[in-house]
């Protein structure tokens, strides 16, 4: 008789701040011993967000932040004429969710761009842990700064920079991003579309197609699909002065 394999369950899975790869960029940041623990013990995981899938919507109720795992997150909300506005890319390591702690609800959405986890961290128990361990109080004002630099510099780039600028901005923030994960900052994945990035820059997807055309021309850089070599950043740096300003612009 064939021998019948135990499916991997991952309910039984046990998933740590402390051998997260990514602590140090999230909300463990600073947290040792019994604190970490603490952190811990109010995590709740879920099964894996399928491309396409929202982790929640506008108009649910705000219960929890969500810390991203693996994957990621594109963050939008819809206009009145039902036409969308990207606000954002979450990658492994951030947070997405902290519109929910304003009134209740959540005021945007948050899908998945590609298959992905995520930690949850209910609002109560994250707000009781905050006023026991004073260094995790500090990480989520850390957060939630980083959240309104990034929103403050966005608005800079799209009211100030032209086309080629705000293209230049957005792949040299997602290379700091990639870089602060230990992975390559002039090689990687776009996990979102073009039309994403024309929507989240306030470009034209046909300008964005230019551009990436023109750039590869100019031999900034090279694309496969959606792969994006990175061959000239000290050039796409000089394009955009002080581009490390806007490193985490495209954080939402």
């Amino acid at each position: 008789m064939p021998r019948k394999e135990k499916l991997l369950n991952l309910d039984e899975i046990k998933f740590s701040c402390g051998t997260c790869s990514l602590n140090e960029l999230c909300l463990p940041h600073g947290l040792e011993g019994s604190d970490l623990e603490k952190l811990d013990s109010i995590i709740k995981h879920q099964p894996p967000l399928q491309p396409g899938q929202h982790l929640f919507r506008s108009g649910d109720a705000g219960q929890s932040l969500y810390a991203v795992r693996s994957g990621s997150l594109k963050t939008y909300c819809t206009t009145k004429n039902g036409d969308e506005q990207v606000l954002g890319f979450t990658l492994p390591g951030e947070i997405v969710g902290l519109d929910g702690m304003s009134n209740g609800q959540y005021a945007s959405n948050s899908v998945a761009l590609e298959t992905s986890s995520v930690c949850q961290l209910p609002f109560n128990q994250l707000d009781e842990l905050c006023s026991e361990i004073p260094s995790l109080h500090r990480q989520m004002m850390r957060v939630v700064g980083k959240e309104v630099s990034a929103d403050h510099a966005m608005l800079l780039l799209l009211g100030k920079r032209s086309a080629d600028e705000r293209l230049a901005a957005f792949l040299l923030s997602l290379s700091a991003r990639y870089k602060a994960r230990g992975l390559s900052a002039t090689e990687f994945n776009l996990p979102m579309s073009r039309q994403d990035i024309g929507n989240y820059l306030g470009l034209a997807i046909e300008t964005v197609s230019r551009l990436f055309a023109h750039f590869q021309d100019q031999k900034l850089l090279r694309v496969n699909r959606r792969q994006v070599t990175l061959i000239d950043i000290a050039r796409l740096e000089e394009m955009f002065e002080g581009c490390t300003k806007v490193s985490s612009a495209t954080g939402s």
